[in-house]
């Protein structure tokens, strides 16, 4: 049996990225246009079935590896996070996974870059102790190790210790804090209104990540700073 021929290539809107395949038998199909090129096929070559399936096996790569960098061109993501989003747009693992590869050899996707990232806008705007800030990091799909290395190696950077951040974020939550909740902390030591407001804000502080120390630490400054 004779294999069909491309009888006409029809560009698509928009941009004519992606091209409609007429044949001279069976319905006609559409492949991204660089699938097309890759193949080198064009007008009157004949499409046998092997050819025909390694131009759908181009046009799937070339569709997984754009919409990838579709997602990037928002912010940068994990590995772990831009596998999920292709995920939930169709693409299988055995396509997803080569294509990730592929971008990470190209320096589109580093994990500890975003992770690093990640970790500075958190210490200049929102801070957590570095058990939260590593929780963070897994959430989003760092290793665990790497999440570690980063928190550690970006509060070295930014000479910032747990101590600090735990009297910064200490500090910040007093502000917040209505004049009540200000007495009822810089009260008496067995004031019950005292021992709510602690336990607020060491709730507040652990759920931020810190521990021993430096909680204990940002504990006294708030009380201090209240009882003034």
């Amino acid at each position: 049996m004779t294999a069909p021929s491309i009888t006409r290539i029809e560009p698509l809107r928009p941009r004519g990225l992606r091209v409609r395949i007429h044949l001279t038998a069976g319905e006609p199909f559409e492949v991204m246009l660089e699938a097309l090129e890759r193949s080198r096929l064009g007008m009157g070559d004949a499409l046998p079935p092997n050819d025909r399936h390694h131009l759908l096996n181009a046009d799937a790569d070339v569709r997984v590896r754009d919409a990838a960098l579709n997602f990037l061109s928002f912010r940068a993501r994990t590995r772990s996070e831009l596998r999920r989003k292709l995920r939930d747009k169709g693409f299988r693992p055995a396509r997803i996974d080569p294509c990730l590869d592929l971008l990470e050899e190209k320096g589109f996707l580093d994990d500890a870059a975003v992770a690093a990232a990640f970790v500075r806008d958190r210490l200049n705007h929102r801070p957590r102790g570095p058990a939260r800030l590593s929780t963070e990091l897994r959430a989003k799909g760092v290793n665990g190790d790497l999440a570690k290395s980063v928190v550690d190696q970006v509060m070295e950077e930014q000479e910032v210790s747990e101590l600090d951040l735990a009297l910064q974020v200490a500090e910040g939550w007093l502000k917040r804090q209505g004049p009540a909740v200000r007495t009822a902390l810089g009260g008496p030591s067995r004031d019950p209104g005292r021992e709510k407001a602690r336990r607020r804000l060491y709730g507040y502080l652990t759920r931020r990540g810190f521990r021993g120390d430096a909680l204990r630490a940002g504990m006294e400054r708030a009380g201090e700073l209240a009882g003034r």
